[in-house]
């Protein structure tokens, strides 16, 4: 028997896209000679559907598509949807075959933690999933139930000899690998083969990077999908689940590379599923204004991209050259709205009201502001996506505008250190076609060139010693003595804390941004913004 594991890239709520796809990969796998093919979590929803299932016509046009489905399948096919009993909803996957729904399973084990809510909206299931095809008794199981060994371990004593995995897991760095070998030792343990069939494409937040796996008895991986794009991943299973042939064999990205194909797919995916073609964004010659435009350059095409160059009085001359000389290099539209006079204009508005105070971040927050306006002014006229450029470090810490440098719809850094800012930079302009970004960009000191001669640290620690106290703080919730006992300073990581504590408002009225770390501000860490608790 052929099997196919078909990771495709579907779209929350649009059951009639999601069908149409569905039917097409049915057919191309029709075509490779398949006798199973299987698909993601919750193929015909999208995944997560979160609060769209507490509308029941959701619900019974999800179930109205499954028929639909199931009629185009002569063949054997697994297909994730929402299975409805009474009043209770499950995480399901279909069999399909003879074209009809043969049986359905019911996904036991729901994850609650993270960016999961599936309890607070599934039922979990009680039986095993047990298939008898073509000689071979094959398991299904759904995501998080191939994450517990003893699911895997009851399958095997039940004589399963094919475990079938849909699967919907959410990307972070080093996660596929992470997955890789939970899968071969699931495999290896019980002596079973293992088909995961994995999600890809990009939700909100949420970035899913494919690498479906075919994994043997022994723990190795016979064949692996793409990472980051659609695939078929083909086997063929002898009967006794012997393999047949198993040849597809897709290579697995370094940790820069995985990275950052996560951030194209997830803004490329962002973009166009909500309706849009092109974004916007401001260039300020600063690092992280280059390494947004160049995502976006490369998931979008530099046609689709427009970068705005804003100088205030107190924007240099390299900087301007730097923002030029990128925009060139990606072949993005630079047009240039210079903010003296609007920025003079706002001063004077204030003028009487400020008399006797001395400049301080106030006037240094206009000019963001300023900017921010021209952005979303751009935004409204011609329906382009604003994309804010913030990355973790400074949104942990709260160094940041609200209503300025911080407006957009899309946030595509927003879950990366300023460290890695760096290191992505630097890989991207490692890669074939030459540098991209200037090295001035990656040398200079960082600054916002909100007043004369400042830069980063004026305000903050040194991004290293910044980044190492955020990555235990906010990622690991160590305490502060926990932190100081790996060797910071304490008077430095009790003001880091206090600033990220207090920056918890600025962050809930942010733009949604790519999920890259374990716990990334958003679904993953959810702490009350009323909050006095210290440490």
């Amino acid at each position: 028997m052929r099997v196919v594991l078909a990771q495709i890239d579907t779209t929350v709520g649009d059951i009639t896209g999601n069908v149409q796809k569905i039917l097409e990969t049915l057919s191309r796998a029709n075509d490779l000679g398949a006798g199973f093919t299987i698909f993601p979590e919750l193929t015909i929803t999208g995944y997560p559907p979160e609060d769209l299932l507490a509308k029941p016509h959701f619900v019974e046009a999800n179930l109205d598509a499954l028929e639909q489905v199931a009629a185009a399948c002569g063949n054997a096919a697994i297909v994730g949807f929402v299975d409805r009993i009474d009043d209770r909803l499950y995480n399901a996957a279909a069999l399909c075959g003879n074209n009809r729904v043969l049986r359905v399973y019911h996904k036991r084990q729901l994850p609650n933690y993270g960016v999961f809510d599936e309890r607070r909206y599934f039922t979990p299931g009680e039986d095993p999933g047990l298939i008898e095809l073509g000689g071979t008794m094959f398991a299904a199981t759904v995501c998080e139930d191939i994450w517990v060994p003893e699911i895997a371990a009851e399958l095997a004593e039940e004589s399963a000899q094919v475990i079938f995995n849909i699967s919907a897991s959410p990307f972070h760095a080093g996660k596929g690998d992470e997955r890789e070998e939970m899968l071969r030792a699931r495999a290896r343990d019980n002596n079973i083969w293992l088909a995961y069939c994995n999600l890809v494409g990009g939700q909100d937040e949420l970035v899913f990077d494919g690498r479906s796996l075919i994994v043997s008895p022994t723990g190795d991986v016979v064949a692996r999908g793409a990472s980051f794009e659609e695939d078929l991943v083909l086997a063929d299973f002898a009967p006794q689940g012997r393999l047949g042939a198993a040849e597809h064999m897709e290579p697995v990205p370094d940790a820069e590379e995985e990275v950052y194909r996560a951030l194209t797919l997830g803004l490329r995916d962002y973009v166009h599923k909500n309706g849009f073609t092109d974004v916007v964004l401001g260039l300020s010659g600063g690092i992280d204004s280059a390494l947004t435009a160049t995502i976006a350059a490369d998931a979008l095409g530099a046609e689709h991209v427009h970068g705005v160059l804003m100088p205030s009085r107190y924007s240099s001359e390299g900087s301007l050259v730097d923002s030029r000389t990128l925009a060139a290099a990606l072949g993005i539209e630079a047009m240039e709205l210079p903010i003296e006079g609007p920025h003079g204009s706002f001063e004077s508005a204030m003028t009487g009201v400020f008399e006797g105070t001395e400049p301080d971040v106030t006037e240094e927050n206009l000019q963001a502001r300023v900017r921010g306006t021209l952005l979303m002014a751009l935004s409204n006229k011609f329906g382009w996506l604003v994309l804010a450029t913030g990355n973790k470090s400074e949104l942990s810490v709260g160094y940041s505008t609200l209503y300025g440098d911080m407006v957009g719809g899309f946030a595509p850094i927003k879950d990366l250190f300023k460290t890695r800012v760096y290191d992505l930079a630097r890989w991207r302009n490692g890669q074939p076609g030459g540098p991209v970004i200037p090295s001035a960009v990656l040398t200079k000191a960082p600054s916002a060139e909100l007043r004369p001669d400042q830069t980063d640290q004026d305000s903050l620690p040194p991004y290293d010693v910044l980044d190492g106290i955020l990555e235990r703080y906010v990622e690991g919730d160590r305490s502060i003595d926990e932190i100081v006992s790996d060797g910071f300073d304490l008077p430095t990581v009790e003001r880091v804390a206090r600033m990220v504590d207090g920056a918890e408002y600025k962050r809930r009225q942010g733009p949604l941004g790519i999920k890259t770390t374990p716990k990334a501000f958003g679904k993953d860490r959810r702490m009350p913004v009323t909050n006095r608790f210290r440490g």
